[in-house]
């Protein structure tokens, strides 16, 4: 690895160059740290929970000013942010990398995520539809309409730290709600500049003409205490969150218990299904990308690898080969595929499961430390473990490039294992079996909310709701009709006559 740039100065000028002000992430508490390096880039303030509770309450104000502002020019606000991301997006791309340690492509990818679901949202400001719906009274009109719901929280995971905050705000924003962002606190200043670029957008909003509010994107800089608040809180009445499942566990009942709405992106242990028809070169590279991309730290990645026997021979090998070539190093250098993990607990947790993998029977390859000349970076070999069976680790989702691999022989077995763990995120299935790929997608396949044939489960377009199924919470964000979670359904009957008719027959005369 060639010898990196100093990134704190670095991060300064990228942070500078977006508009975030020094006192932003200088002489605070909460200390954030590149996985490049390992070293120290930035020190943020973080908010008490009394801040936090008067930035909630100012933001529920601003919710009750914006909703009076219609649709389309609320879509307004999202082209002119899209813009300050188009102009951005080297930069923010950029500190993407060096603060989640993605490569190059990877975090120029996240922010054009960003820039999608803004387009989508525009698209949408115009198409908020509601129904008329057919009344057996006469004279009478029955229709349902969307309104507004609120300020909505969103809880994002250091992965993919701006993209998951775009999905919900680009819809929240444009279905007339405000937002409360609580970021992971491995990744903040991600979460400083794109609030610095909303804030552009909302300025440039009102000078062309625009009525906006004050407070309508708040950022939250804290730990666990302050998601919690946000949970809690009676003036949110709908929090996004993305994290582990158990996180999910804690954040769902709590969010039930007060009936307020829940979007909850939790655990993935995705699969794919290798078929006697597949293409193999395809499917090297959809199960490379897939499983190693991102250093195996997307909630799509791909963990499981199901191979018929009449290809296994030929398609291990070759992926032991890419394993033990692809180019693991500085992910902000040209030519590297596999930057860090996140830190020390995720290196720990891979080591952990490759023993346990070891210890159910499975041959590993790969899976150790790859030295970089810093003692606090955590760079490693993408790990590929045949397993005798499907068990225990290969039942839970590790947070780091390793995939099980399985024979089979038979496709219902195969499917049935596929299905059989507790997450339900992402799937998919290399075949040119026309039968095999429609019973995959069929309502006796996938057990997934995603489920693709002749392409990897990591990687979504906004143009589709994303989310996933038991254990991974069952929430939707992004595209579809994911914005009907961000707004409350209203049925309204207008009599228009002069009488007063009763449903179902229903006579109740008074003199």
């Amino acid at each position: 690895m060639t010898a990196t740039s100093d990134l704190a100065a670095e991060t300064k000028a990228i942070l500078t160059e977006i508009g975030v002000p020094p006192d932003r992430y200088t002489g605070g508490t909460l200390a954030v740290t590149s996985p490049v390096t390992g070293a120290e880039i930035g020190r943020l303030k973080e908010h008490s929970t009394d801040e936090a509770s008067a930035a909630i309450a100012a933001a529920h104000e601003a919710f009750l000013s914006w909703r009076n502002v219609p649709a389309p020019k609320r879509g307004e606000l999202i082209r002119l942010l899209g813009e300050e991301l188009r102009a951005g997006k080297a930069a923010l791309g950029r500190l993407v990398s060096i603060e989640v340690g993605k490569i190059i492509s990877e975090g120029l990818g996240e922010v054009q995520e960003m820039i999608d679901i803004c387009d989508f949202a525009v698209g949408l400001s115009r198409q908020l539809y509601g129904l008329t719906i057919a009344t057996e009274r006469s004279e009478h009109r029955m229709m349902e309409s969307w309104h507004p719901l609120g300020a909505v929280g969103i809880i994002s995971a250091f992965n993919f730290p701006v993209a998951v905050w775009s999905w919900n705000a680009a819809l929240a924003i444009v279905c007339g709600n405000s937002t409360i962002w609580k970021p992971s606190e491995k990744t903040p200043l991600t979460a400083l500049a794109v609030q610095a670029l909303f804030e552009k957008a909302l300025k440039r909003y009102v000078a062309e003409g625009g009525e906006a509010p004050a407070n309508l994107s708040t950022l939250l800089v804290g730990g666990r205490d302050l998601g919690e608040l946000l949970v809690d809180h009676p003036q949110v009445p709908l929090v996004s969150a993305t994290g582990s499942t158990a996180m999910g566990r804690a954040v769902g009942p709590r969010l039930a218990g007060r009936f307020a709405r829940a979007i909850l992106e939790l655990g993935g242990n995705n699969a794919a299904i290798v078929c006697p028809t597949a293409d193999l070169d395809l499917t090297l590279r959809g199960v490379a990308f897939s499983a190693m991309g991102t250093a195996g730290q997307r909630c799509t990645t791909l963990r499981r690898l199901f191979v018929h026997d009449s290809v296994y021979d030929r398609l291990v090998p070759r992926l032991q080969k890419a394993y033990g070539s692809v180019t693991i190093g500085n992910p902000l250098e040209s030519g590297t595929l596999v930057g860090p993990l996140i830190d020390k607990q995720a290196f720990d947790r891979m080591q952990a499961a490759l023993a346990a993998a070891r210890a159910a029977g499975g041959k590993v390859t790969g899976g150790e430390r790859v030295e970089n000349g810093y003692a606090d970076a955590f760079y490693v070999r993408p790990a590929l473990v045949e397993m005798p069976e499907q068990t225990g680790p290969v039942e839970q989702e590790t947070f780091a490039p390793i995939l099980y691999v399985m024979r089979y022989s038979d496709f219902d077995k195969a499917l049935a294992l596929h299905n059989a763990v507790p997450q339900g995120l992402s799937s998919s299935i290399f075949t040119n079996d026309m039968r095999e790929a429609e019973i995959f997608v069929s309502s006796r396949g996938s057990d997934c909310g995603i489920a693709n044939v002749n392409l990897g489960p990591s990687g979504a377009e906004i143009g589709g709701a994303f989310g996933g199924e038991k254990e991974t919470g069952g929430g939707r964000e992004s595209g579809s009709d994911a914005w009907k979670a961000y707004m409350r359904r209203a049925t309204n009957t207008i009599n228009y006559g002069r009488t007063l008719p009763l449903a179902q027959g229903v006579k109740f005369d008074v003199a």
